[in-house]
C-alpha cells in the first residue's frame, strides 16, 4: 500500500504557492508534522508499532491525519478524531473503520463521492462538494481528546474553513464535534445537540448536528442508514440555497 501524501495537481500546488501565503497543501503538511500533544503523540506511535493483528502486515500511518476533500467544497463534515486502527493506520480521515464505511456509503449515495467505499489514500476515492475532517487530528486513548488536545487543534480547523471560502454547511458527527462550533452559533441560549438541529452560526453558514457513525450508535440502531442520508440530503439542499 502507498504512503504518500494526498496531493493536489502540480499546477494547482505551484498556483497556490504564488498567490496565497498559505494553502491547504502547507496546512496538510503541518498538520502531519505536528507533535503538540505528549499524550496523544505517544499513544498514536504505540498503536503504530504493536498494531491490530489483522493488520499486522501494514505501515501504520501513525501521524495527525490531515482533512480530505474537494478544495471547493460547499459541505464540510466534521468528525471527533481519527480512529487509532482506521485513520491512524491508514493516513486518510475516515478509512479504514466502520464509521469511515458508514460515512463514505453516505457521501456516495447523495452524490458526493464517486465510490462507496474508502480503504486507503490511493484507491481512487474522490469527493465532489464535500471536506472531511475532524476535531482532533490525532487518535485519542478511549476516543476522548482531552479540552487542552481540542484546543490545540483548534487553529487547524479554523485555518481549513478560511481555506474552504465556499463551505456554506458544516456537518458535525457527534456532539464534540458540534461543540466546536456552538461558540459561534446565533442566539441565546447556547443550542442543544440533537440529531438533525440545524444551529446558524454567526458567519451565516449553517451547522447541521448528526450522530456519529459509530458502532455504539448503529449497532444499536439508534442511527439508521435513512437517518443519516436524510442529513446529508440537507445538507444539499442547504448548501444550494
Amino acid at each position: 500500500m502507498a504512503t504518500t501524501t494526498p496531493r493536489y495537481s502540480t499546477d494547482r500546488n505551484e498556483w497556490t504557492k504564488r498567490v496565497s501565503p498559505d494553502s491547504l497543501e502547507r496546512l496538510h503538511d503541518q498538520v502531519i508534522a505536528c507533535r503538540r500533544c505528549p499524550r496523544l503523540v505517544a499513544w498514536r506511535e504505540q498503536v503504530a508499532r504493536e498494531k491490530r493483528s489483522s493488520f499486522s502486515d501494514q505501515t501504520y500511518w501513525g501521524r495527525p491525519v490531515p482533512g480530505f476533500g474537494d478544495p471547493d467544497a460547499r459541505v464540510l463534515v466534521v468528525g471527533l478524531a481519527p480512529a487509532a486502527h482506521g485513520g491512524n493506520r491508514t493516513g486518510r480521515i475516515f478509512t479504514g473503520d466502520r464509521s469511515g464505511d458508514w460515512l463514505y456509503r453516505a457521501l456516495h449515495r447523495a452524490g458526493f463521492a464517486n465510490q462507496p467505499t474508502s480503504e486507503h489514500r490511493e484507491d481512487g476515492l474522490r469527493l465532489s462538494g464535500a471536506y472531511v475532517t475532524a476535531a482532533v487530528r490525532c487518535a485519542p486513548p478511549a476516543n476522548k481528546p482531552t479540552p487542552s488536545e481540542r484546543d490545540n487543534c483548534s487553529p487547524y480547523l479554523d485555518r481549513e474553513l478560511a481555506l474552504l471560502p465556499r463551505i456554506r454547511v458544516v456537518v458535525a458527527l457527534g456532539a464534540f464535534a458540534a461543540a466546536r462550533f456552538a461558540a459561534s452559533a446565533a442566539g441565546s441560549p447556547r443550542p442543544k445537540f440533537a440529531h438533525g438541529a440545524e444551529w446558524e452560526l454567526e458567519d451565516h453558514r449553517t451547522l447541521l448536528c448528526s450522530y456519529h457513525p459509530s458502532q455504539r450508535n448503529t449497532f444499536t440502531g439508534r442511527l439508521t442508514e435513512s437517518m443519516f442520508d436524510a442529513i446529508f440530503t440537507r445538507a444539499r439542499e442547504l448548501a444550494a440555497a
